[in-house]
């Protein structure tokens, strides 16, 4: 939206993360404001997981500053995830419990009231498309369920900053073609950060890229720029920007 503030929501500050003598994240930067879709890139082991999860408090990094809404997830994380919904890539879901039941748990964790979560299970079973799995044991529950389930989990406290990692995995078309306009709905007023290896949910769902390999920044700016460098072709981005064949 041309009105929303330009307000940083997701800041790597010259993050590092080092395992021994290996650096996972290697003097990483970058920013998300408020009212962006950010696509998140790279090939497998380029640290892609290892910044969300610094990002979500997940990790502590070796170095450097990570931020949602300005506050310091080291310094104080529980008020920073706060501000912060997460789809992890095969999040772990309590296979005994319902999505109805998970979801009173979240609720309960994050400090919702009766009424407030009356209205966001509502909320979350129309645009997760839950209806007919509230009271499913999870175990039960197929793959692309089980991420409908985690997607509604993570915008189940109406986050103003959302970190998805792969979030249409195992769905089907008509679901992707759902999940994709919810992500681009709700990216007018929050901030997405957006993990995918699908050149066709960037293109369907971001306004700006980021491409990292080896722990470090090798590509911020629109998804039309990053065609340019691979003569209009994204794969071949891709592939001249981390030596990578892109899956």
């Amino acid at each position: 939206m041309t009105d929303t503030p330009r307000y940083p929501m997701i800041e790597a500050i010259d993050l590092c993360k080092h395992y021994g003598s290996f650096a996972a994240i290697d003097h990483l930067s970058f920013t998300v404001h408020r009212g962006e879709v950010v696509a998140f890139l790279g090939p497998n082991g380029a640290g892609k997981s290892t910044t969300m999860k610094v990002l979500t408090g997940y990790l502590t990094p070796t170095s450097g500053k990570a931020r949602l809404g300005g506050i310091d997830i080291v310094e104080d994380r529980i008020r920073a995830v706060e501000k912060l919904g997460y789809l992890p890539e095969n999040g772990p879901l309590y296979p005994e419990m319902t999505p109805r039941e998970l979801l009173q748990f979240f609720a309960d964790a994050r400090g919702l009231s009766r009424q407030r979560f009356a209205e966001r299970l509502d909320f979350v079973t129309v645009e997760c498309a839950l209806q007919d799995l509230l009271d499913k044991p999870i175990r039960k529950c197929s793959k692309g369920q089980k991420q409908r389930v985690g997607m509604a989990q993570a915008l189940l406290h109406d986050p103003e900053v959302l970190i998805l990692d792969e979030p249409t995995t195992g769905l089907d078309p008509n679901q992707i073609r759902h999940v994709r306009d919810l992500i681009k709905k709700l990216g007018e007023t929050r901030t997405i950060l957006l993990s995918t290896h699908l050149f066709q949910e960037v293109e369907a769902m971001a306004g700006r890229l980021i491409l990292v390999n080896e722990g470090k920044l090798v590509f911020d700016g629109t998804p039309q720029q990053f065609k340019q460098k691979g003569q209009g072709q994204m794969d071949q981005a891709f592939h001249s920007m981390t030596g990578s064949v892109a899956h």
